[in-house]
């Protein structure tokens, strides 16, 4: 008897080794095998599958891909005073994996736990930053490391201000949740793209269509000519 597989897991979830098993979509894959290599609390797969290559040839290939979930995250802007509300955690792989201290600045972000996109952003928003938004403007949805990790992430966009103030944020403290708000001038925010001070992807993607396509499109761009840190309206 193995747990996640034919007894609970400690999430209560039996049948992890089924996932993936019965994908039909693409002829030029046949699933073999799945493999739970772990489920203590998120998921670890090694499939093994046969693939067709462009030239005809078949081969057997394994991967393993870590299932956590899929996620969502916002970007909180206010237009009038043109500025954006991030937060700032600690991220314990970002620090054995180069990062100064493991604080970094991020659009407010969480997984989905079963609800839908916008539910769950929302939620995250308000236990996040403390701010209860409105309806957010769904951005786009994206495999953010689809070599490895199945999540797939819903951005999200949405003004801010002190009406939607309601809370004091910071995260869920049962969980080891210790988050600060962090509330920047956009330009400033686009700026510390370049030095380094925010090296978040989501963050990154989030604030570039805002610059790009979103709420801040008329404001600025980074000036090649005044060096990395110089924003120069457009």
């Amino acid at each position: 008897m193995t747990a996640g597989i034919d007894t609970p897991d400690r999430r209560g979830r039996t049948g992890l080794d089924r996932y993936g098993r019965d994908l039909t979509g693409n002829p030029r894959v046949r699933i073999r095998d799945v493999e739970v290599l772990s489920c203590d609390w998120y998921v670890l797969r090694k499939t093994t599958f046969d693939y067709q290559h462009g030239d005809g040839h078949w081969s057997r290939e394994q991967r393993e891909n870590y299932d956590r979930g899929d996620g969502a995250a916002i970007l909180l802007y206010d237009l009038g005073r043109r500025t954006v509300l991030l937060t700032r955690q600690f991220r314990l792989p970002a620090y054995v994996n180069g990062h100064p201290d493991g604080l970094l600045i991020e659009a407010a972000a969480g997984l989905l736990d079963g609800d839908a996109p916008e539910d769950a952003i929302r939620r995250e928003a308000a236990e996040e930053t403390g701010h209860t938004v409105g309806a957010a403007e769904h951005v786009f949805a994206v495999y953010m490391s689809p070599g490895s990790v199945t999540e797939r992430l819903h951005f999200f966009a949405a003004p801010y201000g002190p009406a939607t103030a309601t809370a004091d944020g910071g995260g869920i403290a049962a969980e080891g949740e210790d988050i600060t708000t962090v509330e920047l001038p956009f330009t400033e925010a686009l700026a510390m793209i370049h030095d380094g001070a925010i090296a978040d992807a989501k963050t990154i993607m989030l604030l570039q269509w805002a610059a790009l396509s979103g709420p801040f499109r008329d404001t600025a761009h980074v000036s090649r000519h005044q060096g990395a840190n110089a924003v120069e309206p457009s």
